[in-house]
């Protein structure tokens, strides 16, 4: 089960969430960031650190949310 990144994240992007992430899958678009459901490890330590609230889990998540992560985390460079 991956986390996924909403809506709440745009024009927000605190990365506290990014720092504490074991395995650099979060990825920084224009406006907010996304996680690549495939290099998330399910660890769930993001989610708590996100003062936006804006990561849960993708069986919390709409379609469209999981989605979006998976296919912008394909075109937006990864943060380390």
């Amino acid at each position: 089960m991956p986390y996924v990144v909403n809506d709440k994240c745009i024009d927000c992007k605190h990365t506290v969430c990014v720092s504490v992430c074991p395995v650099d899958c979060f990825y920084e678009g224009p406006d907010m960031l996304v996680i690549n459901p495939d290099e998330c490890i399910d660890c769930g330590v993001c989610e708590p650190e996100c003062p936006e609230e804006a990561i849960t889990p993708d069986s919390d998540a709409t379609e469209e949310w999981i989605k979006f992560n998976e296919e912008k985390s394909q075109e937006w460079p990864v943060i380390t």
